[in-house]
């Protein structure tokens, strides 16, 4: 499945995003989630001043996909200049909820860097199904 997935157009999309990101720490996250309609919808990190009702990146494009009536995701793309990074447990639930265990997971550290590639369910593999 990955082979049928535009990584440039997704890459793109999330950079553009993580610019608009709002964050009390240092970490700036973009994502950009492709749905199975071939639409890419784009999130950042919209940190609150009482960190518990922070919203990650990649929940705010699966949300924003959900609210367009599009569904579910084949693929998120998550990017940040870090050296790797996973989604936390919370951004995995969503991503099982509105993906599937099939969903593609992927991180880029920097815009023109190598995308690395796992299914949600290798980076959760004991999900209830």
């Amino acid at each position: 499945m990955t082979d049928s997935v535009e990584w440039q157009e997704l890459s793109t999309a999330a950079w553009a995003a993580r610019e608009h990101s709002r964050v009390h720490g240092s970490t700036r996250v973009g994502a950009a989630v492709l749905s199975r309609q071939g639409k890419i919808y784009a999130g950042c990190n919209v940190e609150h001043r009482f960190r518990s009702h922070d919203v990650h990146a990649e929940v705010n494009a699966l949300t924003t996909m959900a609210t367009a009536g599009d569904g579910p995701a084949i693929a998120v793309l998550i990017v940040s200049p870090r050296k790797m990074f996973t989604p936390c447990g919370g951004c995995l639930d969503w991503i099982f909820e509105l993906g599937g265990p099939a969903c593609i997971v992927a991180f880029q550290s920097d815009y023109e860097g190598a995308v690395k590639v796992f299914r949600a369910d290798e980076l959760m593999p004991h999900y209830p199904h």
